[in-house]
């Protein structure tokens, strides 16, 4: 291996704007390093979570308050679309819930990393296609912020003497929003003290609810019978299939666990959800049946915004209301703070993987906080409002299309978990079954909120193909940057700073190193960890990584390997470094360090039962082959 030649610097403009060094990485080097140290070094992770890891009780908060604050907007959405079947329908979703929770006990074991449905598709396919469902997640969290905000204003509105007009409730609720942003800017976060007061009281609030409620309608049962009783307008099929659909919203947020599974103690991930799914299953099919009893089924629409305070005022007057009202204002304010901080750690997390502008990891002086990712998203939870006008049943149809494409690729992840990464240990494995109904059932679910709601389909396109585009420039930005050297070529020949910034631009993408450890690996999975890089990352440097403790173990043929793996990826520089030591956690900090290449650039193939090590302990390493 030789070093590339390098252009001079006395180059024609002509010259440097047909320079190949942006096209071919040149010939690589082989080193040996034995001498990372053996002072004590503290391990640096990727997504840096809370210095103490959260119990059962926090991280069931936490995620908590995202999908039981549902159940305050969905019974109306299920009564109105399901009618008298609308206790049955939030039954039926809750079964689909318990599908899923063995889906991501499964993955979650097994890749036991932050991301969600970015991280399964991540390892298990292609950057790109992972960055799909990330941007699914975000539109997720767009809709979670924009429907709790208004929410909780409508909710507000219960200690007004009159019902304030549209433009003031829009503007409420953007002011909210833009708290929220402020607070975030300022550094505060979701504690988890805070979240567990919000959900316990607001666990509280829903069982006096139900208990007055229940009271009522056992005192003047006439109302339930009566709506039971009431055939569906457009018959019991399409009550229970659209009704099924709308009820999907009610399970909205248990994906959110699975974002943040690295704070959490060992063993307490699947008891979230549990915790997720018991909330779930009790309360909305209860709260549903009550509200037959006490509403009746051709007013449901009326009620839309504010339905469990009315029961509450039907049930036990206007205090019940107000509380309510207050618990609402309390836990959709919570679910909008959760949303805050959970697409700051996803767009940090897709920036730092060069599939966001890097522009989102800059930190403001004063409170060292990510302002630029905190500001868009409050600018695309207020346009989405102002375009929606407020419908809920639209937002609604965005939020319930974009989590349920979330839910529906995770399920997709688990099957290529399966397939690809099977030797990974894993504490849980669903069963082929639960796969196939979990998958049909959300896709049941999308096409019926297709079918009921037009408008929200085209709202949700716009917003995605606008998220989905920006990542797309991010992946094609060498293409993007070789079209304007061609254009300076032509136009501007003479403006030879934009095109260095151009070339430098090019040259500091393809020159980002990425490793990939091998131990004995072929010569075939040498070529397709290459492959691999070459067809997911923008980069022009892959450095193979060989950790030992006897150097007479180094395999024989892994120099021939390399010199033909080089040979055939001419357009590839391939270096090679063996590394004495053992292959642990301190190791790959202390090489990150040395070569000052992100964990998250390090890549392995899948590890064995006798792999000592979590994955989660490697910080953000990858799996590929």
């Amino acid at each position: 291996m030789v070093s590339p030649k390098k252009t001079s610097d006395s180059a024609s403009v002509l010259a440097l704007l047909d320079d190949k060094s942006i096209e071919f990485a040149g010939y690589g080097t082989a080193r040996q390093i034995t001498d990372l140290g053996c002072e004590p070094i503290e391990v640096q992770h990727l997504d840096s979570g809370l210095t103490e890891k959260l119990g059962e009780v926090k991280a069931t908060a936490i995620c908590g308050n995202d999908i039981t604050s549902s159940c305050l907007y969905v019974s109306a959405q299920a009564g109105i679309h399901g009618g008298p079947l609308a206790p049955l329908v939030l039954a039926l979703v809750a079964g689909l819930l318990y599908l899923f929770r063995g889906i991501y006990h499964e993955v979650v074991s097994a890749l036991p990393l932050n991301g969600g449905a970015y991280n399964v598709l991540l390892n298990t396919t292609s950057k790109f296609r992972a960055s799909m469902a990330a941007c699914l997640t975000l539109l997720s969290y767009v809709a979670t912020a924009v429907i709790s905000a208004y929410e909780a204003i409508h909710y507000a509105t219960n200690f007004l003497p009159h019902h304030p007009p549209l433009a003031v409730l829009l503007l409420a609720t953007i002011c909210l929003l833009g708290l929220f942003a402020f607070l975030n800017i300022m550094g505060l976060t979701e504690s988890a003290a805070v979240a567990v007061f919000i959900f316990f009281f607001h666990i509280s609030t829903m069982t006096v609810l139900a208990l007055v409620c229940a009271g009522s309608v056992i005192s003047y049962p006439h109302l339930l019978w009566s709506n039971l009783h009431a055939p569906p307008p457009d018959g019991i099929a399409k009550a229970l299939f659209f009704g099924f659909a709308a009820a999907m919203l009610g399970i909205s947020g248990f994906e959110s666990s699975a974002n943040f599974v690295e704070e959490q103690k060992p063993g307490v991930f699947p008891k979230t959800l549990r915790n997720m799914w018991l909330a779930v299953a009790i309360f909305n099919p209860l709260l549903s049946f009550l509200a037959l009893g006490l509403i009746p089924v051709a007013e449901m629409r009326a009620h839309e915004h504010d339905l469990l305070a009315d029961m509450g005022g039907i049930s036990w007057g206007p205090f019940m209301a107000q509380w309510v009202s207050l618990d609402a204002v309390l836990v959709l304010s919570g679910a909008v703070l959760t949303s805050y901080v959970g697409v700051t750690g996803l767009m940090r997390r897709m920036a730092l993987d060069r599939c966001l502008p890097q522009i989102l990891l800059h930190e403001n002086r004063w409170r060292r906080t990510n302002h630029w990712i905190i500001l868009a998203f409050f600018v695309l939870c207020s346009s989405i409002l102002l375009i929606t006008q407020g419908d809920v049943g639209r937002l609604a149809g965005v939020y319930t299309l974009s989590f349920l494409s979330v839910m529906g690729l995770f399920a997709v992840g688990n099957i290529l978990l399966k397939a690809k990464r099977g030797r990974l240990p894993r504490e849980y494995v669903a069963g082929g079954w639960s796969l196939f109904l979990a998958i049909a059932a959300v896709l049941a679910g999308i096409v019926g909120n297709v079918l009921m709601n037009d408008q929200a389909v085209q709202v949700f396109a716009a917003y995605f193909a606008v998220t989905l585009l920006a990542v797309t420039i991010m992946f094609v930005r060498i293409q993007i940057f070789k079209v304007i050297l061609m254009l300076l070529r032509a136009v501007l020949e003479r403006v030879l700073v934009f095109r260095q910034y151009v070339v430098d631009s090019v040259k500091r993408i393809n020159e980002q190193p990425i490793i990939y450890f091998t131990k004995e690996d072929t010569l075939e999975r040498l070529n397709d960890a290459a492959e691999y890089v070459m067809r997911n990352e923008q980069t022009k440097h892959l450095i193979f990584v060989h950790v030992y403790d006897d150097e007479t173990r180094i395999p024989p043929m892994l120099g021939q390997y390399l010199n033909t793996i080089d040979r055939i990826h001419s357009e590839l520089r391939i270096d090679f470094i063996a590394v004495q030591g053992t292959f642990c956690p301190e190791l790959i900090e202390r090489l990150s360090r040395k070569l000052r290449v992100p964990k998250n650039y390090m890549f392995i193939s899948t590890p064995g039962d006798r792999f000592t090590h979590r994955l989660s302990a490697l910080g953000g390493v990858r799996l590929i082959l």
